[in-house]
């Protein structure tokens, strides 16, 4: 049975080829049977987020033995909320921008889940904002929210709406095509 795992990237220099760096992960991923759900890339290139759909871990460990990266970390299992995988296959919905929360070590999965599924529809008070899926770590270390808004203030602002701090805030480089639309 397959699982989503999240693989963080930290190119070798700023002035990287993301594109080259995607299209070499691309391709090593589903050379070894897995399958490349989306990646997203912070706008000024330090940093690619990664996910992968994989038998295991190892197989996505495997698939990046050798990328050229300044850091790669382990892949970490992630659970899908807010959205359906197979929609995300299948539309690869644009995020502008990307929040990491390191979630408190008291909230378990099933305590973040209630409290997601509460306070999602808190951000209908910022209608500017498009919360479009979050990816939390199965080990509830961090989860990466993804949103579409005019600016990192309107992404503050709906964080704000459901009470949920922001630990790092990315906007996201233009999705690039023939990697992320596969």
């Amino acid at each position: 049975m397959s699982a989503l795992y999240l693989v963080e990237i930290v190119p070798n220099s700023q002035t990287h080829d993301a594109l080259a760096t995607l299209a070499d992960v691309d391709s090593r991923v589903r050379g070894a049977g897995a399958q490349l759900i989306e990646a997203q890339v912070t706008s000024d290139n330090d940093r690619i987020f990664v996910i992968v759909e994989a038998d295991d871990a190892e197989q996505v460990s495997h698939s990046l033995d050798g990328l050229d990266a300044a850091e790669i970390s382990e892949p970490a299992p992630v659970r899908l909320v807010g959205a359906d995988l197979e929609d995300v296959k299948a539309a690869r919905p644009e995020a502008g921008y990307l929040v990491e929360w390191d979630i408190p070590s008291h909230i378990d999965m099933d305590t973040y889940l209630t409290r997601k599924a509460e306070k999602t529809p808190l951000y209908a008070n910022v209608p500017e904002v498009s919360f479009l899926r979050t990816y939390v770590r199965e080990d509830m270390v961090k989860c990466l929210c993804l949103y579409d808004g005019p600016d990192e203030a309107a992404i503050e602002r709906a964080r704000a709406a459901v009470s949920t701090p922001i630990d790092r805030l990315h906007a996201l480089a233009p999705s690039l095509i023939g990697v992320k639309g596969r």
